[in-house]
């Protein structure tokens, strides 16, 4: 199914006003993953206002995503007790095994890389979390093993692929 007919099964379900524009926004992503400029275009043509307005409500808030999440989906904690606990360390040490930077997904869509404010684990900080995993007292010499197991299913996944072809 296109983007254009996912797109026509969501709006069926709201009303053509502005107000229906972050629930909108909200859906496409649940249903997407992220937040297409397809997807985006066609929400501005069903609400008929710009697809300028519709970026800039989608870039203003930090809930929306513009490129896929990635098979693995980290997520630092940088909330007041992990930023005290040096997480921004963390952070930089994925940022550097992983070859990208916050907000972004890696080349091959393993890994994709987030900041959040708090994920709720204030007495284990600085804390990761992959999927439902989460990674307590993290450091930045912790990272390269806290990603062990996701990169040997990675490869073993790749090694099966070519065993089935």
């Amino acid at each position: 199914m296109t983007i254009k007919e996912q797109l026509a099964k969501i709006t069926a379900q709201y009303k053509k006003e502005k107000g229906s524009l972050i629930p909108l926004l909200q859906e496409v992503q649940e249903r997407l993953g992220y937040l297409p400029k397809k997807a985006m275009q066609e929400i501005a043509r069903f609400l008929e206002i710009s697809p300028v307005e519709v970026y800039g409500v989608a870039t203003f808030y930090n809930q929306f995503r513009f490129v896929p999440l990635g098979k693995h989906h980290i997520r630092v904690c940088m909330g007041t007790a992990c930023h005290l606990a040096r997480g921004k360390l963390v952070l930089e040490a994925l940022e550097r095994e992983l070859a990208i930077k916050v907000g972004e997904t890696t080349k091959d869509a393993n890994f994709s890389l987030e900041r959040v404010a708090c994920v709720g684990c204030c007495m284990l900080a600085p804390v990761m979390v992959t999927g439902d995993k989460i990674y307590s007292r993290m450091t930045p010499f912790k990272v390269e093993e806290a990603l062990i197991p996701y990169k040997q299913e990675i490869q073993q996944e790749g090694s099966n692929k070519g065993q089935a072809s």
